[in-house]
């Protein structure tokens, strides 16, 4: 893939690949910012920066209805690592992507109101899918089960609805105005533009902005996990749920394709392994599922499923511990190996096709490293081998890498 990059005098790295075949632009701006870079005290920042970026700007009261009128869409995300917004439009009218977005860059509109406004989403959402929600706070229970110091510890909505309730004016500024700044963002431009004109309209937009003082990142080191960690609660669900997290590297260590491909061989599609031994044949559960976290520092692996009718939470777990002891004394097979590494590798191609998850790639990929990063993918999970999972299996499924949480109906 050929990819352009320039980096602004005030920090903001540009990266660019150009795709003739849609007359569509997309512009994707990652900032380094997530809910691991909060206050314990003040949690929730990083998510409720993800709507009040689209309450209006200091120049631009309204967000929306300029992009709609020139044909666009847009929409964001966070993490625990990084804060993502990403925009569509025709490439006819894309000097307006870099006007909205520069804007918002250069300055929020701070008012009680707006703040207000935002807070009473972010609330409502909090409510919904934390409070109000079978298993909703399952999140709040795993992480501090699994991470004593680092911020992980709590979700990306954060620990409590009072951080969010209790947030003033004066400390969302405050926290804007350390982490959304040129020089902690990366921006993607991907589709139908040149590369002159993606320098031009870059420098003229977000060329004026100034950088920031963005604070060093200092975060705790989680220690060594060293003992098994259990929860049981007891809630109006529907049904018992077992949930079990392992911890297992960061996203840019080597053993983390291998986790990921662990993930894949255990449930990923009908014949993966938990589904096939233990929905379809054994019948112990109505569905299990096994993903990694993902993140940039040492992540988790779950695996969280419900039992069948009839099935105790202690027998269903029992065999999933079975299923993980094959793959620590047993080499998976190759062809299993070898279609989970096709199934990756046609995932990769077909969403690369698309100029939107491009610049969704090439943002994220030059944060961790560099954007050509994007080609590398594929190789490396070709490279992992049997006896790499067999070894990152025996070390990472260990009883004292565990966490589980017990969730039972309310009796």
């Amino acid at each position: 893939m050929r990819i352009n990059r320039h980096t602004l005098s005030n920090g903001l790295r540009l990266v660019h690949h150009e795709d003739p075949g849609t007359q569509m632009v997309a512009l994707n701006i990652v900032y380094d910012v997530g809910a691991r870079d909060e206050d314990p005290g003040h949690t929730g920042f990083a998510h409720l920066f993800e709507h009040l970026m689209f309450g209006g700007s200091i120049h631009i009261p309204d967000y929306d209805t300029p992009l709609q009128l020139s044909g666009g869409e847009n929409n964001a995300w966070t993490n625990n690592d990084i804060t993502n917004y990403y925009l569509t439009i025709p490439r006819q009218n894309v000097e307006t992507a870099f006007w909205l977005e520069s804007d918002r860059m250069l300055e929020l509109a701070f008012s009680p109101q707006n703040l207000e406004v935002q807070r009473g989403v972010v609330m409502e959402e909090f409510k919904q899918r934390c409070l109000n929600q079978p298993y909703g706070d399952v999140g709040h229970l795993l992480r501090p089960l699994a991470y004593k110091v680092h911020p992980y510890s709590w979700p990306t909505i954060g620990k409590t609805l009072d951080h969010i309730a209790n947030a003033t004016l004066d400390e969302v500024k405050r926290f804007f105005f350390r982490y959304y700044a040129p020089n902690n963002a990366i921006l993607a431009v991907t589709g139908n533009i040149s590369w002159p004109e993606t320098v031009r309209l870059t420098e003229k937009w977000f060329g004026p902005i100034p950088r920031r003082e963005v604070p060093c990142r200092n975060l705790p080191q989680e220690p060594r996990q060293n003992e098994e960690r259990r929860l049981t609660v007891e809630r109006r669900v529907p049904l018992d749920a077992l949930f079990m997290a392992y911890r297992m590297c960061g996203r840019q260590e080597a053993d983390y394709y291998a986790y990921d491909i662990l993930s894949d061989i255990l449930s990923n599609g009908r014949s993966s392994r938990l589904n096939r031994k233990l929905v379809q044949e054994r019948k112990l559960f109505s569905s299990i599922d096994a993903y990694i976290s993902g993140s940039r520092d040492a992540g988790l692996f779950h695996i969280c499923g419900k039992p069948a009718a009839g099935v105790s939470i202690e027998t269903a777990e029992a065999a999933v511990r079975s299923e993980l002891e094959q793959l620590k004394h047993t080499p998976v097979d190759a062809r299993e190996l070898e279609k989970v590494k096709n199934k990756f590798e046609s995932t990769q191609i077909f969403g690369n096709i698309n100029y939107l998850n491009v610049a969704t790639n090439l943002a994220w990929f030059e944060l961790t490293g560099e954007a050509e990063d994007i080609d590398l993918e594929v190789p490396k999970y070709r490279a992992v081998s049997r006896e790499q999972l067999q070894a990152v299996a025996a070390e990472g499924f260990a009883d004292s890498q565990l966490s589980v949480l017990h969730y039972k109906v309310e009796r």
